[in-house]
């Protein structure tokens, strides 16, 4: 564990997606050896501005790496059928190795039923009910890919987790929960004792106190100060909210005058997000391909 200083240890997340998005050319270069080209197909719904950004995002890193990205955008008055229609369409499609639709959706649809409409071995944000289940009990699939990146982080930055007391502090469907599960599985840069705190347990930071690495994961800027932080303790922010465009994240800067060490308010998580989204991309064609 990193030692105390005045100065916490800085984890960005760019050299870790780097290293993965490198393992994924690769994976992908082979499987074009055998003719087949990964495929990511999106959907948007409506003209939300960061919404079609982060579609963006997605496109350009699927097409950095060779691979095809169909994509389908429908008008804010598209009906729920209309949707599903769209997602059955890539779900029919052998080419089709993973699918998203953009979160959010607009309010008269019900993005829950949309997403368990998508066919789960396509579901490369990972957060199907099926591919929840299969996380809970270790059976292969796509992983949450904010929980994932964190592991990832973990372990790039060789972060000793086995045996240590994990705290996390929120207890959301994508984030806190599915990290829980994946980081006390038992394999060397998980098998960690996890405790999931939230905001409605009146004493939290008694027990974020004791964490040996410490996770915000509430969504409330600022949240974990450094009195919240053992000596010398890993912090990772990964909840955050945006005040129009500046981001807000649940641990305050002055953590690092008490961590050993901790992400960056920006550049943290974040870069890690995408980098595991292809690499489900990739896993999943693997995976169709035999």
């Amino acid at each position: 564990m990193p030692s105390t200083s005045e100065s916490a240890l800085l984890l960005p997340g760019a050299p870790v997606a780097e290293a993965v998005l490198a393992e994924t050319a690769a994976a992908t270069a082979r499987l074009r050896e055998r003719g087949i080209t990964p495929s990511l197909a999106t959907v948007l719904v409506g003209d939300d501005d960061a919404s079609a950004g982060y579609i963006r995002i997605k496109q350009r890193q699927a097409a950095e790496l060779g691979f095809a990205s169909p994509h389908e955008h429908l008008p804010a008055a598209a009906s729920q059928a209309d949707l599903h229609r769209v997602i059955a369409r890539f779900n029919a499609d052998p080419a089709v190795h993973g699918l998203l639709v953009q979160y959010p959706i607009p309010a008269h649809l019900d993005y829950d039923v949309a997403l368990q409409s998508i066919d789960p071995d396509k579901d490369v944000d990972g957060m199907h009910p099926l591919n929840m289940g299969r996380l809970a009990v270790g059976l292969p699939g796509p992983l949450p890919c904010t929980p994932a990146g964190i592991e990832t982080l973990l372990a790039h930055y060789e972060i000793p987790v086995s045996g240590r007391e994990v705290v996390i502090l929120g207890r959301g469907a994508t984030l806190g929960r599915p990290l829980a599960m994946l980081l006390a599985q038992k394999r060397p840069t998980a098998n960690a004792a996890v405790t999931v705190v939230h905001t409605g347990v009146r004493d939290w930071p008694r027990y974020a106190r004791r964490a040996d690495v410490l996770v915000g994961a509430a969504g409330v800027p600022g949240i974990i100060q450094p009195e919240h932080v053992k000596p010398g303790a890993v912090v990772i922010g990964a909840g955050v909210r945006y005040a129009g465009r500046r981001l807000l994240p649940d641990v305050d800067e002055a953590c690092a005058s008490v961590a050993g060490a901790i992400t960056p308010r920006v550049g943290g998580v974040g870069p890690t997000t995408v980098a595991m989204l292809v690499r489900n991309v990739v896993r999943a064609a693997e995976r169709a391909s035999g």
